[in-house]
């Protein structure tokens, strides 16, 4: 009796402590929303790719898609066709998707390597290097691949995390979310 009487108490710990891990996990975004979004960290051309170097500043007016990715992330690129369709969807609009490259092991933080990967992939949207997290962290980024949708103000109002499929349920949120900022 004494025995189970342990056990019962050993995994209504563990409970507890899965269900708080959870709670901080996801429950981080709503509590911290809206918030302005940080100022890109990298201002030297050398760290762009498809782009000059961009300022907040210079996005005002615009929705902006910001998606937090690494080349040998599977989710990312396996959402790169849905990103491609919304870009056309979205061609003449004020939006713009921004790509924030921090990677997650040793050999994803050579620039030629990610160029390749960029050709492959056919990424022709403003790329910024993140080699030091220094982007990550300013935005509170945890998961690859994330997108962070930041208003025509400057200021994050969703943020949606996994890899998200052409037609899927979160791309029809995510899509949702930027019709609406797009109105404001």
């Amino acid at each position: 009796m004494q025995a189970k009487k342990l056990i019962a108490t050993h995994w209504f710990f563990v409970l507890l402590i899965l269900l708080i891990t959870l709670y901080a996990e996801c429950g981080w975004t709503a509590k911290q929303l809206p918030r302005a979004a940080p100022e890109f960290t990298h201002p030297d051309r050398g760290d762009w790719l498809n782009s000059e170097p961009l300022s907040l500043a210079g996005l005002r007016g615009k929705v902006v898609l910001i998606d937090f990715w690494t080349f040998d992330c599977w989710n990312c690129y396996r959402s790169f066709g849905w990103l491609h369709a919304l870009e056309v969807q979205m061609k003449n609009r004020e939006f713009m998707v921004i790509g924030v490259h921090t990677p997650e092991f040793e050999h994803e933080r050579h620039k030629g390597r990610l160029q390749e990967k960029v050709k492959l992939y056919d990424l022709r949207h403003p790329i910024m290097i993140d080699n030091d997290f220094s982007y990550w962290n300013a935005a509170g980024s945890r998961y690859w691949p994330s997108f962070f949708l930041v208003d025509k103000k400057g200021v994050i109002r969703a943020i949606y995390m996994g890899q998200t499929d052409l037609n899927s349920d979160q791309a029809k949120k995510i899509e949702a979310t930027i019709e609406s900022l797009l109105l404001e």
